[in-house]
């Protein structure tokens, strides 16, 4: 079994996984709509909805006839909070390297002998 993180990585790893979820951040949509801008067959765009569901990021609702996806962006937050980590150790460790170079381009003053 799969641990949460690694499959909402594993799921934002496809490009076109990636692109269905920039579309349900519109709003609602049907696995036809979904479809449409991708080059690929409707069985195909439903695997990666299926992938999507499974790491929790997608829900299906029920109405009538239509079972619209939704996007469910709370898995995203363990990956916020991993992000986040990384992103205060490289501007931690930029904000040293700045440091640095200003020492070195800093004119050091001649003293007299």
């Amino acid at each position: 079994m799969t641990d949460p993180l690694s499959a909402t990585l594993s799921a934002l790893a496809d490009p076109t996984r990636r692109a269905i979820l920039a579309r349900l951040a519109l709003g609602e949509a049907s696995v036809n709509e979904l479809a449409e801008p991708f080059d690929m067959t409707l069985a195909a765009v439903s695997k990666h909805i299926k992938v999507l569901e499974s790491a929790g990021l997608v829900s299906r609702g029920r109405q009538a006839q239509w079972r619209p996806c939704r996007l469910e962006a709370g898995p995203m937050r363990d990956v916020a909070a991993l992000l986040e980590t990384y992103r205060r150790f490289w501007e931690q460790n930029l904000d040293q390297l700045d440091a640095y170079l200003t020492t070195l381009q800093t004119p050091k003053s001649k003293t007299k002998n």
